[in-house]
């Protein structure tokens, strides 16, 4: 296990909190790894008692949970849970993509740039990030915080279930033009267009998550986001 030590500073929660979550979405903390509070410590370079705030919210995020006699192991991927969690996404994504249509409202083609630079390499973290940003970007586009602060609620979970994807892939950046076409589809008000781009792009991402998720040794090609 490596992870990025932390520079010294007074308050290193959200740091820990961070870097730890980095590291179950890209894989480096797996499904089932045993962790403990004085190897993270020792790894990130900070004392116990961040570390174990951070472990804590975790925990509480469902991201970790108890082991088998004593101490954290992270929590496996369920397929049926990320599949429920998808079909709310898909229908938040949707709408924020219809409402901010009907507004025309401009998302940065350097969002999408961004992505394709990010699917040429192989950075898994920088993957989920760009696929975040994208995402989030049409949720605050749709000018209904409440879409934001509901699909955001659950975008934690998203992030690991993406990181096991972009795991397993190849390259390739199809994923970044179906982004293009919803950009699109927004720029130019097509609010039906732009909703069915979105669901349809949730909906595909979500079956092929729910069939291959059994198998993370066998994840599609296909970058889901």
């Amino acid at each position: 296990m490596s992870l990025a030590k932390i520079p010294n500073r007074t308050d290193f929660v959200d740091e820990v909190y961070k870097s730890l979550l980095d590291a179950i979405s890209a894989g480096t903390l797996a499904p089932g790894e045993r962790i403990t509070q004085e190897d993270l410590a020792e790894k990130l370079n900070v004392s116990r008692s961040p570390v174990l705030q951070a472990l804590r919210l975790l925990k509480k995020d469902g991201l970790l949970e108890e082991a088998p006699g004593r101490g954290l192991v992270v929590a496996q991927l369920d397929a049926t849970r990320f599949g429920h969690l998808y079909q709310v996404r898909g229908s938040l994504d949707a709408l924020a993509a219809r409402l901010a249509a009907t507004r025309q409202a401009k998302i940065p083609w350097a969002l999408i740039e961004a992505g394709r630079k990010a699917a040429a390499g192989n950075d898994v973290n920088a993957l989920i990030d760009a696929d975040t940003a994208f995402h989030k970007a049409i949720y605050e586009a749709s000018g209904n915080p409440f879409i934001v602060e509901s699909a955001m609620l659950h975008w934690i979970h998203l992030r690991r279930v993406m990181g096991a994807v972009h795991q397993h892939q190849l390259g390739g950046d199809g994923i970044w033009d179906e982004h293009a076409a919803i950009v699109q589809a927004i720029h130019d008000g097509q609010g039906e267009l732009a909703a069915a781009l979105s669901e349809k792009h949730t909906d595909l991402a979500r079956d092929t998550l729910i069939s291959n998720l059994s198998n993370t040794e066998n994840l599609p090609v296909r970058k889901t986001a």
